[in-house]
């Protein structure tokens, strides 16, 4: 009788394991609530924010600009010159999904950069 019990006794562990008690009853379905924006919200204009910071060459910067964004070296340096005076300087302004695939593409380059609401 090393595998069976009897009746007055408690199961072990192993046996517990062996066979699950499935609770009787019903499992409420859980309520999902699906927040949407407005197609307003979806292409009001974003805009992509590159910070400054000491680590960063002028040049690289410069280059990068022009790389991400296709600025010619003037325009470029331009906004490198205003992020490294007044700490930042925005890039560009559009629909949010692009927005952030500048700031994906400017991390990679190790730019601290950002995007936000004009306002």
């Amino acid at each position: 009788m090393s595998g069976q019990r009897r009746e007055d006794e408690a199961p072990s562990a192993s046996q517990l394991m062996e066979y699950p008690v499935i609770a009787q009853g019903t499992v409420e379905t859980p309520t999902v609530e699906k927040e949407e924006a407005t197609k307003g919200e979806i292409q009001a204009p974003w805009n992509v924010v590159v910070h400054n910071d000491p680590v960063n060459l002028m040049t690289y910067v410069t280059m990068v600009f022009q790389r991400v964004f296709g600025y010619p070296r003037e325009r470029a340096e331009k906004h490198m010159l205003e992020v490294h005076q007044k700490g930042r300087s925005i890039l560009w302004s559009g629909v949010r999904e692009r927005a952030e695939l500048y700031v994906q593409q400017l991390h990679a380059y190790l730019l601290l950069a950002t995007i936000e609401k004009p306002g």
